[in-house]
C-alpha cells in the first residue's frame, strides 16, 4: 500500500471510529435502564482503536459532557470523578491496539465496568451525604450500587461487542477499512 492509500485507510478509520463513539454518546440520552448505556464501551473502544491519543481521550470525554448537556449535570466533585473514570476507561482500551481478541476485549470490558464501580460508588459515599463516613457507610454504599453494577457490567458488554464487532465486521469486508500489515505493528 502506498502512502496516499495508507493516510486514506487511517483517514477512514478514524472516521468510523469517530462515527461510532457519536452514535454510542447518541444512546447515552435514549432511555435506558440505570447504568445501561455505552459510555463504557465507547471510552474502551476510543482507546482501542483511535490511533492519537490525544483523540482518543478528549473525543469520548467530549461527547460525554454532550450527553452532559442533555441529560443533566450533578455535583462537580461526583462529576469530575466520574469522568476521570471514563478517561481510566479509555487507557485500559490501549493495550488493545496491538491486538484485539474476544477475551482480551471481555477482560478490559470487565475492568472497565469493574474500576467505574468502584470509583463512582466511593465518590458517592465520599461527597454526598447519602452514608455515614465510616468502614459501614462505605461497605452499604458498596452493597446498595451492586444492582447497577449488573447493569454496568451489561451495557459495557453489549456496547463493546457491538462497537468491537461492527468495527472489526468494517475491517473485514471494507478493504479500505483494513489496517495494513505493517501499520498494525507501530
Amino acid at each position: 500500500m502506498n502512502n496516499e492509500n495508507l493516510r486514506h485507510s487511517q483517514l477512514y478509520r478514524l472516521l468510523l471510529a469517530l462515527a461510532m463513539v457519536i452514535v454510542a454518546a447518541a444512546l447515552r440520552i435514549a432511555p435506558h435502564p440505570w447504568n445501561f448505556t455505552p459510555v463504557g464501551a465507547m471510552a474502551l473502544f476510543s482507546g482501542a482503536v483511535i490511533k492519537d491519543r490525544r483523540l482518543a481521550i478528549f473525543f469520548p470525554l467530549l461527547a460525554l459532557f454532550a450527553g452532559d448537556l442533555f441529560v443533566g449535570f450533578y455535583k462537580l466533585g461526583l462529576m469530575l470523578l466520574v469522568y476521570a473514570s471514563f478517561l481510566i476507561s479509555v487507557l485500559i482500551g490501549f493495550p488493545l491496539r496491538k491486538r484485539r481478541t474476544l477475551f482480551r476485549i471481555a477482560g478490559t470490558t470487565m475492568l472497565g465496568s469493574t474500576q467505574f464501580f468502584l470509583i463512582t460508588n466511593f465518590a458517592a459515599w465520599w461527597l454526598l451525604n447519602s452514608y455515614p463516613k465510616t468502614a459501614a457507610g462505605l461497605a452499604a454504599c458498596y452493597l446498595a450500587g451492586l444492582p447497577f453494577f449488573g447493569n454496568t457490567l451489561a451495557g459495557d458488554a453489549l456496547y463493546a461487542a457491538l462497537l468491537f464487532g461492527g468495527f472489526a465486521l468494517v475491517e473485514r469486508f471494507v478493504p479500505i477499512f483494513r489496517e495494513p500489515a505493517h501499520a498494525a505493528i507501530q
